[in-house]
């Protein structure tokens, strides 16, 4: 097997770790975004961003901030004023890097 290719994972169980991997996301706030991101190329937007789209794909749009709230726990506006910090030089690099792999 590749590394695209994905095994076959009953929808049931893909949406448990999927809820287990949010549950972990919001517990783990010191896990800033902007180190994610230049750690494995994708955050907390990232996965609001997908839930949206995902949701929209299946004739259930969900806004922007409705599927942030839905990952976060809260309004993002909330969370961001509680835990994210200003990003450094060296933080912005490291992403700015690890994003162009995504392509």
């Amino acid at each position: 097997m590749s590394e695209t290719t994905m095994p076959e994972i009953d929808d049931a169980v893909a949406a448990d770790a999927f809820r287990r991997l949010v549950a972990h996301l919001r517990h783990r706030h010191d896990a800033e975004n902007i180190d994610l991101m230049g750690l494995a190329g994708f955050c907390r937007n990232c996965l609001s961003d997908w839930i949206a789209e995902a949701s929209a794909e299946r004739g259930q749009p969900m806004e922007k901030e409705e599927a942030r709230a839905a990952i976060y726990g809260m309004p993002y506006a909330e969370w961001k004023g509680r835990y994210q910090g200003e990003a450094t030089e060296a933080q912005l690099a490291r992403m700015k890097e690890s994003v162009a792999k995504n392509a």
